[in-house]
């Protein structure tokens, strides 16, 4: 058993140390820009919703805010998306949501959110709720006080209480699937 996690730990350095190559390759001044970024993961200009989703995606993994990701911010980026676990995970979606950057969020800022995941992700499923309807349900079943603010803690505790809610906080994306697609296209 503990020879199989060991593997699948190698799989996975193996894949970020060839990802590690591809930013070199492809990043020579060790930078990696916004549109480079966009390219990556196949957001088309034209797709408002997509460009801010990716946009806010970005700003999240550039620590230091110099509008470009690093090398270390890269690799960082990529333990997350590929071996992050839950908590880390649901920890980078408060940090997502959390625009103005106070450890709370508002209706405005899980609205803001919600509104660019339905445009996205939600128009082609039977939800058949608003995004002002989506977060309402949020905040009754989250906000544990009722002050109206969710806090990191009810936003990991609340998340892990229900699927439904899960499925919309962890905002996930798949750059699992852009790592599989291109990993192997070096020459």
């Amino acid at each position: 058993m503990g020879q199989e996690g060991s593997r699948n730990e190698e799989m996975d350095l193996a894949q970020i140390q060839e990802l590690c190559i591809i930013f070199m390759k492809e990043c020579p001044s060790g930078a990696l820009h916004l549109h480079e970024f966009k390219r990556i993961f196949g957001v088309a200009s034209s797709s408002a919703e997509e460009s801010l989703y990716i946009e806010t995606i970005f700003r999240s993994f550039d620590t230091n805010k110099d509008n470009t990701l690093d090398f270390l911010e890269y690799v960082a980026a990529l333990h997350l998306i590929l071996g992050g676990n839950l908590e880390d995970r649901l920890k980078w979606s408060f940090k997502m949501y959390d625009k103005d950057g106070n450890g709370k969020l508002d209706r405005h800022e899980v609205k803001r959110i919600i509104r660019i995941i339905h445009k996205i992700k939600l128009r082609t499923s039977d939800v058949g709720m608003t995004p002002s309807e989506i977060c309402d349900r949020i905040f009754e079943l989250v906000d544990q006080n009722n002050d109206g603010q969710i806090t990191l803690s009810e936003f990991m505790e609340g998340a892990q209480k229900d699927e439904w809610v899960m499925n919309l906080l962890k905002l996930d994306f798949n750059a699992t699937g852009w790592v599989i697609q291109n990993c192997g296209k070096l020459p």
